[in-house]
């Protein structure tokens, strides 16, 4: 393979963690079940960047049958970030590994302008990226076809020489069909057994 492409969150950042959802639907004050349902059903384009984080939770008020006010919009907007902040050490030693080694790593990763700029603030290993695939800054998000064509273009490689590692069944179909080669991502050590390390 001449480039890995990752995804972010589930492979090398870690998923929200129950605290951090605990946190999200205090400040939201509203039930766990409506409050999931129309964080996720909206999340779309918001990670593609069509809409702003006010703007996101300002429809999800509104599914919701409420409003949210500029603090608690903000308050919502930190607790998200919070919430998707966690990285796994090892796959951070992974990313290293593979740099210093002259392997060729992308990024591909639904994320929203506001959780892109803190990661690019907080982590500095982001730089071991030949390309950085945020779905909000190129206008395509996971499982679009066009998030990975963006990549193939970028990289100025043919589908058939990425291999894309990510931890959803989707996303990894929605690859192959373009004739990227794929990992679902279980572990680590997985991961590294199919690179060959």
């Amino acid at each position: 393979m001449d480039t890995v492409l990752f995804d972010m969150f589930g492979v090398i950042a870690r998923h929200q963690s129950p605290q951090g959802k605990a946190r999200l639907v205090a400040v939201a004050d509203h039930a766990p079940e409506s409050f999931w349902e129309a964080y996720w059903e909206l999340r779309q384009p918001y990670d593609r960047g069509d809409v702003d984080g006010v703007q996101y939770w300002r429809t999800v008020a509104r599914r919701l049958g409420t409003a949210f006010g500029s603090a608690r919009i903000a308050d919502l907007i930190e607790a998200d970030l919070d919430s998707w902040s966690a990285v796994d050490p090892s796959m951070v030693d992974l990313l290293g590994e593979l740099a210093d080694a002259g392997r060729n790593i992308a990024l591909l990763s639904n994320i929203p302008e506001e959780l892109a700029a803190y990661y690019e603030n907080r982590y500095a290993w982001l730089k071991h990226f030949a390309v950085l695939g945020f779905s909000c800054r190129i206008g395509h998000a996971k499982p679009e076809a066009g998030a990975y064509q963006w990549c193939c273009q970028a990289l100025g490689l043919e589908p058939g020489r990425i291999l894309f590692v990510d931890d959803r069944e989707d996303n990894i179909a929605a690859a192959r069909a373009l004739g990227i080669r794929g990992h679902l991502f279980t572990t680590p050590d997985r991961l590294r057994t199919a690179l060959g390390l």
